[in-house]
C-alpha cells in the first residue's frame, strides 16, 4: 500500500483548531493519512525535545515521516564557505532526522548558475563524498536517509538524469518531484505512458527495491520558458500533472510508495483525493 500525506502544515490544519507540530500525525491518522514531510524549508529551528515528541507521536499513529532541508543548501557553489553552511544546513536537517527517527531528507542539490551543468555536478559530487564519509561520522548520523530531490527550473541542478547518477555514486534514494519533472519538459507528463517512463528510468537506474518503496512529491504546477513558475491546487483548473495517470501504475507496479502533496495551501484535501483515487482503483 502507498502513503499518503502534506508537506507541512496546512491551513485545514490550523483552521481545525490545531496548533503545534506535535498534533498533526494524530490530526493526519483521522483523516485517514499516513505520511508528514516536516518542513525546514527557512532553516532547521526545530529543537531536540519536540523533535523527539514529533517522532514519537508519529510512531504512536503510524505515520511515515520525511523531513525537507532549508532551501539555501547549493552543493555545487565554487565558494567554500557557502559550500561549508550548505553543508551544515544538510547536516542539521539530518541530525532532525535523527532526532525524529524519520525516514529520509529530502534536500534540492543547489544551482548551476554561471557553471557549465558537467562542473556543478563534479562540486556536488565533490561536496556530498565530502559530506556522506567525513562530516556525517564525525555528527554521529550514519544510517540517515538522504534523497537529492528532482528540481522544476533550468537554472537548477537536479534534472531527473542528474539526481538519478548521484543516487548511483553515493547509493542514495532519489525524491521524484512529478511537478517540477512535468515543469522542467515544459508539459511533460501528459499520458500514463509518460509516467511510466520515468519509472522505468529510475529501475533500470537503480532498481526495484528503490522504485518499490519511491518517495515522491506531487502537485499542479505552473511554468514558464524557464520551468516551473508556482505550485497550485487541484481547485485551479488548466494545470498538469494528473494524478489519475500516476495513480494506476503505483498499482500495477505494486509500489510501496510514499506521496507527499505539495498543493498551494491544500495539500492536505488534495492529498485526500489523490488518497481516493488510488484506493478506488485498489479496490
Amino acid at each position: 500500500m502507498c502513503r499518503f500525506g502534506p508537506a507541512g502544515n496546512s491551513p485545514a490544519f490550523y483552521k481545525s483548531g490545531g496548533k503545534s507540530s506535535l498534533e498533526v500525525p494524530q490530526w493526519l491518522y483521522n483523516l485517514g493519512l499516513s505520511a508528514y514531510e516536516y518542513q525546514c524549508g527557512r532553516g532547521v529551528k526545530t529543537g531536540e525535545e519536540t523533535a523527539k515528541l514529533i517522532g514519537i507521536n508519529a510512531e504512536k499513529y503510524g505515520i511515515a515521516l520525511s523531513i525537507h532541508a532549508p532551501y539555501y543548501i547549493n552543493l555545487c557553489t565554487p565558494e567554500k564557505d557557502k559550500l561549508q553552511k550548505s553543508k551544515n544546513h544538510l547536516l542539521k536537517s539530518m541530525q532532525l532526522a535523527k532526532w525524529m527517527k524519520a525516514d529520509l531528507v529530502v534536500f534540492h542539490p543547489g544551482s548551476v548558475g554561471s557553471l557549465d551543468r558537467k562542473d556543478a555536478f563534479k562540486n556536488a559530487a565533490r561536496a556530498l563524498e565530502d559530506l556522506l564519509i567525513n562530516e556525517v561520522p564525525k555528527w554521529g548520523l550514519d544510517g540517515i536517509k538522504i534523497s537529492p530531490e528532482t528540481m522544476g527550473r533550468k537554472s537548477q541542478f537536479g534534472s531527473l538524469d542528474e539526481v538519478i547518477e548521484l543516487c548511483k555514486i553515493f547509493n542514495l534514494v532519489p525524491t521524484i518531484d512529478f511537478a517540477h519533472i512535468h515543469a522542467l519538459g515544459q508539459g511533460l507528463l501528459k499520458t500514463k505512458d509518460d509516467f511510466n517512463r520515468i519509472f522505468e528510468k529510475v529501475e533500470s537506474n537503480l532498481g526495484y527495491d528503490v522504485l518499490k518503496n519511491l518517495h515522491i512529491h506531487f502537485s499542479q504546477i505552473e511554468f514558464t520558458a524557464s520551468g516551473e513558475k508556482r505550485h497550485w491546487s487541484m481547485r485551479e483548473e488548466g494545470f498538469g500533472p494528473d494524478f489519475s495517470l500516476l495513480a494506476p501504475l503505483l498499482i500495477e507496479k505494486d509500489l510501496e510508495a510514499t506521496i507527499i502533496c505539495e498543493s498551494a495551501d491544500r495539500q492536505v484535501e488534495d492529498a485526500l483525493v489523490y488518497k481516493s483515487i488510488y484506493d478506488h482503483l485498489k479496490n
